[in-house]
């Protein structure tokens, strides 16, 4: 069985140096028009695979000595009508601020911009086993959105 705290922190880590940055100089444009967010910090790696523009999904997978142990797959969108831009800005600072205790996304809720944009999340479960679904707001609208799940894989054998 996986070391659930040392998952724990990887995710963190993984998460400050993935897409919350925002830089793309080490993502890589597929083939097939995805694009990977790759990472490795001793025997941890991961492999963000996503589409995107908008609407946007993907999933990211972790593995620990070069064998898949977790998973999560997300898909969301913004409003037509609202400048993509600095909606992502806002939900890479969410995700920066990742809970220890449940690092699938961002926190429960954060204001930002002095109130100008609300992010949300709602997340059932726990690193081992979890869904959630992200929300920003805009004054009454909401402008984003996203759902998420994963958990733990290949932790026993079978077909």
């Amino acid at each position: 069985m996986i070391d659930l705290n040392a998952l724990k922190t990887f995710l963190l880590t993984l998460n400050a140096a993935g897409y919350a940055t925002g830089e793309q100089k080490q993502w890589i444009k597929e083939k097939d028009g995805s694009t990977t967010i790759p990472f490795t910090q001793g025997k941890w790696s991961s492999h963000d695979n996503f589409f995107g523009g908008e609407p946007y999904g993907g999933r990211l997978v972790v593995s620990y000595e070069a064998k898949p142990v977790w998973i999560m797959v997300y898909y969301g969108s913004i409003t037509p009508s609202a400048d993509v831009n600095p909606i992502y800005a806002v939900l890479r600072e969410a995700l920066k601020n990742m809970p220890p205790d449940a690092p699938f996304r961002g926190p429960r809720e954060l204001s930002l911009e002095n109130g100008r944009y609300i992010y949300k999340n709602s997340w059932t479960g726990t690193v081992e086993q979890y869904s959630g679904e992200e929300t920003i707001i805009s004054g009454e609208e909401t402008v984003y959105w996203a759902h998420y799940r994963g958990g733990l894989v290949d932790q026993r054998k079978g077909v």
